[in-house]
């Protein structure tokens, strides 16, 4: 195909196209957003081709795509009588790291066709009448009606129920952005009296949550690019050539840094990843939701051949041998102990041991042990797989402790068994001012909290601030998120319980798409997409090159849409809170304000013209490569970590206190060490279960950032939506590869096509997760939506989602 045509957007099918530019002489670009050009003023399908060539267009500006892939990519947007013809990459920079070009993915690359896309929102709605939440059954209604419906109803149950009855709902649409970020709703709140706030996020929570009791607060690890300085690189379930895909991200990086420096690396995943494949020298096979029985299997190799580093476990840590352990604690219960079998449980964490949970063979475990501890320094990080799981505090934690084990942290080329770091330009942020609210949940447990939110406690769920919630959420905000049904876990009875107005009493959705959610408002709001307005975007993950976008709003707004910021203003208004929201300023006068913050860190920030004119602005981190906990490390007396000890804690005893006081479901723990803990749907169950013997895990995929990009027809047709089953599994029940199936359990039934691959552990299926939850008239999500599979239950600790712990069974549909 030739690349003019891969540049263009276009809602029309790869193949379709070829026979129409045959048709006409097969020399222009593709045309975006295939019928809806036809709507176009001035813009038909006769000059469409012209404009699309570059040749003949107004202008071209600068913006970038924003979903929360953890990478942000600048656009060049090329625009023909006020509509988008083209959409061009960066064009500055250059293949050096550092200086590097960056590239939008292929997501990015489509974003014509989100902006023109069929499901576009385009003027404000209202559920009709006696129509079920859920419907998708609303009727049009002006501006002024729906700012008015939303001041009404927010005082009447900030009057009936108070504050706290409020909930600004989870969700990562718009996380790229700054002003455009989801932080103009939480603002309008804060100064209409708060609500109820989260912690943790959907991405991170149980990691998050176990930070604080190893290393006092969340580091990050040593950045991708540092492994030059490595002998080796471990990554668990760690896949940036996927989750990190764009230049602006760590693909670039972590490709750039193998070939120049040829670091061997080892990829430890339930599937052969795009990272296993790209960059690894091996691939490491684990069942999900075992990461620390591995780490267990692999301590007791190096504790019983001394290959460990007691020298750096004595000075920087707690808890891993009998004489390092906080006072009062009873004997047996440090890390060594539990590894060699002289714990409470008494059993020897032998490769052996650890081989029957995992699925990875005893061999293997003991020379992955001894190339990590032969490795001098070794880089060890992890994705956040391994912790979205049903004990992932834990696992995430076994990791950090193996960082330890080796003596790898705080040192150029090691790391702390983290996800990686990166540097980024200080910029910045809109503020959010404070929450008058005090009282918090996991960011999952609002289905909890409507559902039953004054059962709920601190010991029994994690609400922090009070003992209890005194009333359950009654009003929500759901902005620039599809969580509300698509990401969020059992889509089914989610579904059921948002049916329910005697629960939570009114859904407010602002959006630019038709999603899954939005068909649960009771007003619905068009959002304008990030093109439609101004921003400054710093960087996500791009290891050690920090940018800034300049992005300048392309287009005017499509349709009736409007900028969350000019809603939220509208009814800060009606709420009598229009001063304290806006400060007296536009939405292009907070991006001057930000910019001149951001100069007083870094006087020799360009001028604000300036950075309008580069479009980019690049800066490389002045200390060279990201190197976590170098501080503490070269004296942790000077530099104590924020723990209890200000060392490493391999056993917290905070943990230890809250296991005897939180109230838990049966089997769930509270461990004091990283131990692994057999869990409900986990690798132990399912080789006991006939019903449902497969463990399902729903992995990041190219075509979509979570649900973001789930309705464009390139990405659909270039990347479809298919489950992942091993050769063995899919032989057993007569399953070819191309196969329609059903994958399902007690919550649900998904229909998709079988991808037959040994790229998937044995006892393992994998479901890209993010795509749109469709049921039919049957029940059955003909969408193949991985939510519609997996469970409210939480972690123990974080009261996180636990989604890769999942049991399921498959079928030939």
């Amino acid at each position: 195909m030739s690349s003019t045509v891969q540049e263009g957007t276009s809602a029309v099918p790869r193949r379709k196209f070829l026979k129409w530019s045959a048709a006409a002489g097969g020399t222009t670009a593709l045309v975006g957003a295939g019928a809806y050009f036809g709507m176009l003023p001035g813009i038909g399908a006769a000059n469409a081709a012209t404009a699309t060539s570059g040749q003949d267009v107004d202008k071209t500006v600068w913006n970038s795509c924003n979903v929360n892939c953890g990478s942000r990519c600048p656009l060049r947007m090329q625009v023909k009588d006020g509509h988008i013809v083209r959409v061009l990459p960066d064009n500055t920079g250059d293949d050096e790291l550092g200086s590097q070009q960056i590239r939008a993915c292929v997501r990015g690359r489509a974003i014509r066709q989100r902006i023109y896309n069929p499901d576009r929102l385009k003027a404000p709605m209202r559920r009709k009448a006696g129509a079920t939440r859920g419907a998708g059954e609303f009727e049009e209604i002006t501006w002024e009606e729906a700012f008015d419906t939303i001041a009404s109803e927010l005082k009447r149950v900030i009057d009936t129920y108070g504050n706290e009855a409020v909930f600004y709902h989870y969700g990562s649409g718009s996380t790229g952005g700054n002003i455009t970020k989801r932080g103009t709703w939480p603002r309008l709140l804060n100064c209409t009296g708060g609500y109820l706030a989260q912690y943790g996020d959907y991405s991170t929570a149980q990691i998050t949550g176990a930070y604080p009791y190893h290393y006092g607060a969340f580091l990050g690890s040593n950045s991708l690019q540092d492994a030059k300085h490595a002998e080796l690189q471990v990554m668990f379930g760690n896949n940036p050539l996927e989750t990190r895909m764009s230049g602006g991200g760590e693909s670039f990086v972590t490709q750039q840094t193998k070939k120049l420096h040829n670091v061997r690396t080892i990829v430890i995943d339930p599937r052969y990843s795009e990272t296993a494949l790209a960059v690894g020298d091996q691939w490491v096979a684990i069942r999900p939701g075992t990461d620390a029985a591995l780490v267990a299997g692999i301590a007791h190799v190096m504790i019983s051949e001394d290959l460990h580093d007691q020298a750096f476990l004595d000075e920087y840590c707690v808890g891993f041998d009998e004489d390092h352990m906080p006072e009062g604690i009873p004997a047996g219960n440090s890390y060594k102990s539990y590894i060699l079998g002289e714990g409470p449980d008494g059993v020897e964490k032998t490769p052996a041991w650890a081989a029957r949970i995992t699925g990875t063979p005893a061999a293997t475990i003991t020379r992955l042990a001894r190339e990590i501890a032969g490795a001098k320094p070794c880089a060890i990080t992890q994705g956040w797989g391994p912790q979205r799981s049903a004990n992932g505090e834990n696992h995430a934690r076994a990791i950090f402790t193996l960082a330890a084990l080796t003596g790898n942290i705080g040192i150029p080329g090691g790391g702390n068994g983290g996800r990686e770091g990166f540097y980024t330009i200080p910029l910045a942020k809109f503020p959010l001012l404070e929450n008058p609210v005090t009282t918090a949940i996991s960011c999952f447990s609002w289905t909890d909290a409507i559902d039953h939110g004054p059962e709920m406690t601190a010991t029994r769920d994690g609400v922090r601030g009070k003992e209890k919630l005194d009333v359950g959420i009654k009003f929500l905000v759901n902005n620039a998120s599809n969580t509300l049904i698509n990401q969020h876990a059992d889509s089914n009875r989610t579904a059921k319980l948002l049916e329910d107005e005697s629960k939570c009493e009114f859904i407010l959705v602002v959006d630019n798409q038709m999603t899954a959610s939005a068909k649960f408002a009771d007003i619905l709001l068009p959002d304008t997409t990030n093109i439609e307005q101004s921003d400054v975007i710093p960087n996500g993950w791009a290891s050690e090159m920090g940018y800034l976008i300049m992005a300048e709003k392309v287009i005017e707004p499509l349709f009736s849409s409007r900028t969350g910021y000019d809603m939220c203003t509208e009814i800060a208004r009606r709420m009598g809170v229009e001063k304290e929201f806006t400060e007296g300023r536009t939405q292009e006068e907070w991006i001057t304000h930000l910019l001149d913050k951001t100069r007083d860190d870094i006087p020799d920030l360009p001028s604000e013209n300036e950075l309008w004119s580069m479009g980019v602005y690049r800066k490389q981190n002045p200390q060279g490569t990201t190197v976590s906990m170098k501080a503490f490390r070269e004296d942790p007396v000077a530099n104590p970590l924020e723990t209890p000890s200000g060392k490493v804690e391999i056993f917290s005893k905070p943990l230890w206190e809250m296991s005897k006081t939180w109230e838990l479901p049966e089997g769930d723990r509270i461990t004091a060490l990283p131990e692994h803990v057999a869990t409900w749907e986990g690798a132990e169950e399912a080789k006991a279960n006939t019903k449902y013997p497969l463990q399902c895990i729903g992995h990041h995929y190219k075509s979509r950032t979570h649900s973001s990009y789930g309705n464009v027809a390139w990405l659909k047709e270039a990347h479809p939506q298919v489950v992942w089953i091993n050769p063995s599994d899919a032989a057993a029940r007569g399953i070819a590869n191309d196969d329609v199936v059903q994958v399902f359990n007690d919550r649900g039934r998904i229909e998709l096509v079988a991808r037959v691959t040994p790229r998937i552990a044995p006892g393992v299926v994998s479901v890209p997760q993010g795509a749109w939850y469709t049921p039919n008239s049957k029940g059955v999500d003909v969408g193949g939506n991985v939510n519609t599979l997996t469970s409210w239950r939480p972690s123990p600790l974080a009261k996180g989602n636990a989604q890769h712990t999942t049991l399921v069974n498959v079928e030939k549909a």
